[in-house]
C-alpha cells in the first residue's frame, strides 16, 4: 500500500501548496471517505478541464495543475492523487480508451481516472475530469458514477497503477498547447493493448 502514498516528481504531494490545500479540505471531515469526497469534488469542480475550457496551457505535475487551475483529465487525476496522498489516503491511476471525436473526427484516446482506497469500501474508482452537459461524475461509494459510459470500441484499462503511465506523462510534457494536445492524445493499439503515443 505504501507505493500508493508516495510523493514523486509528478505526484508532488510534498509541495507546500498541496499540503496546505489538503489540510484545508480535510478540516472537520473526520473519516477517510468524507475527506476523499471533499478532495474529489474540489478537483472536479474547481480545476478547469483544459479541453472543455480550451485553456492554452498543458499541465502535468500536480502542483502545476493547482497553480494554473487547469488540466486535462490525466493532470486532474495527478492533483487528486496528490491531495489524497497528502491526507494519508492511498490513491492510484487507471485509464479508459474512449472516442475523442469532440476534438477531432474518428479518433480514440486514453482517459485518466483514479483509484482511491477507502477503509469502509476498499478500492473505489472515480473520475474528476469535470462535469458539463451530459457528464455527471459523482462520488457515491460503493457505486461508481464515472463521466462516460463505454461504447463500441471503448474499454477499461482498470489495472491499479501507483504511477501515471509514462506515455501519458510524456504526451503532456511534449504538447504544450490546446491545439497540440488535440492532435496528439495518447492512445493504445486495441488489438494487443500496446500503449502508444500516436493516434
Amino acid at each position: 500500500m505504501q507505493k500508493y502514498l508516495e510523493a514523486t516528481e509528478i505526484i508532488d504531494c510534498h509541495d507546500n501548496n498541496i499540503q496546505a490545500l489538503a489540510k484545508k479540505l480535510s478540516e472537520g471531515m473526520g473519516e477517510d471517505t468524507a475527506i476523499a469526497k471533499k478532495c474529489f469534488e474540489w478537483v472536479r469542480d474547481e480545476i478547469h478541464h483544459s479541453g472543455d475550457h480550451k485553456d492554452d496551457i498543458t499541465t502535468y505535475k500536480a502542483s502545476d495543475v493547482l497553480k494554473h487551475k487547469t488540466g486535462w483529465c490525466y493532470a486532474k487525476s495527478h492533483l487528486l492523487a496528490a491531495l489524497l496522498r497528502a491526507n494519508g489516503i492511498p490513491a492510484g491511476f487507471c485509464y479508459q480508451r474512449l472516442g475523442c471525436s469532440e476534438y477531432k473526427p474518428d479518433i480514440y484516446c486514453l482517459h485518466g481516472l483514479n483509484w482511491i482506497y477507502l477503509k469502509e469500501y476498499g478500492w473505489y474508482r472515480v473520475d474528476a475530469r469535470g462535469n458539463k452537459e451530459g457528464v455527471d461524475a459523482q462520488f457515491t461509494p460503493p457505486h461508481e458514477q464515472l463521466a462516460f459510459a463505454l461504447g463500441e470500441h471503448e474499454f477499461d484499462l482498470s489495472e491499479n497503477l501507483a504511477e501515471p503511465l509514462d506515455v501519458v506523462v510524456e504526451t503532456l510534457k511534449k504538447n504544450r498547447s490546446y491545439d497540440e494536445m488535440i492532435c496528439n492524445f495518447p492512445d493504445i493499439n486495441s488489438k494487443d493493448n500496446h500503449v502508444d503515443d500516436t493516434i
